[in-house]
Formats: structure tokens, sequence, C-alpha cells
């Protein structure tokens, strides 16, 4: 099954550090070529936003409230994504969702994770 699994989520205090995982199935990283991965968080009542994004070429780009404070990686022989959350702030809060887009025809256009929820208390 071709799927896209986060996990890393928990609650922390404020000050704190996460690391997030996301696991894609192989068949994605080998086969679907890929165009970048991402980061996005959904908070309550507040639309999905763009935290982080790695490119095929290696670039990385994060929403300015997260710069400093975040740091997004990527091991292709777990076929595996990271995002590594230091110093975390109540605003951090949100299921956090990874998503992997690609541009093979046989493949969907981007593949979604079911997320993992942050909760960063005060």
């Amino acid at each position: 099954q071709v799927q896209v699994v986060e996990s890393g989520g928990g609650s922390v205090q404020a000050g704190g550090s996460l690391k997030l995982s996301c696991a894609a199935s192989a068949y994605i990283f080998s086969s679907c070529g890929m165009t970048g991965m991402s980061w996005y968080r959904q908070a309550p009542e507040k639309e999905r936003e763009l935290v982080s994004r790695i490119t095929s070429d290696g670039r990385t780009t994060y929403t300015d409230s997260v710069k400093g404070r975040f740091t997004s990686s990527q091991d292709n022989a777990k076929n595996t994504l990271y995002l590594q959350m230091n110093s975390l702030k109540t605003e951090d809060t949100a299921i956090y969702y990874c998503a992997i887009g690609t541009i093979v025809n046989l493949c969907r256009s981007t593949y979604w994770g079911r997320g993992t929820q942050v909760t960063v208390s005060s």
C-alpha cells in the first residue's frame, strides 16, 4: 500500500522540543519523481499552512514563524522526512501533516499523511 505516515507528535511544554517523522512508501521515493517534501500544519479554526519544504534539488524553505527553530531534513535511505522542532511555542500547537509532491502520471500529484498532533502548553 502506497502511503505516508507521520509520527512523533505529542504534548510538550513551551520551550521544549519534538522531532516529527514522515515515513513514505519506497514506491514514492523510487518511482514517482518527487518534486518536493513538505510539512504543513493546521491549528484549530485556522487554515492549513506550509511550515517547511525541501525541493527536489535540496533547497529548504521555512515559514517565517518557525525560522531558526525548526529544521527539516530527509533520509532517502529510509524514505523518511523529519522535522526537528526546538523552542516550541504555544502557537505551534496544531496537527502536522507531511506532503510529498510527485510528477509521474502513475502516481498521485501529492501524497498526504493523516497528521500527527503537536500540543504545546505554557
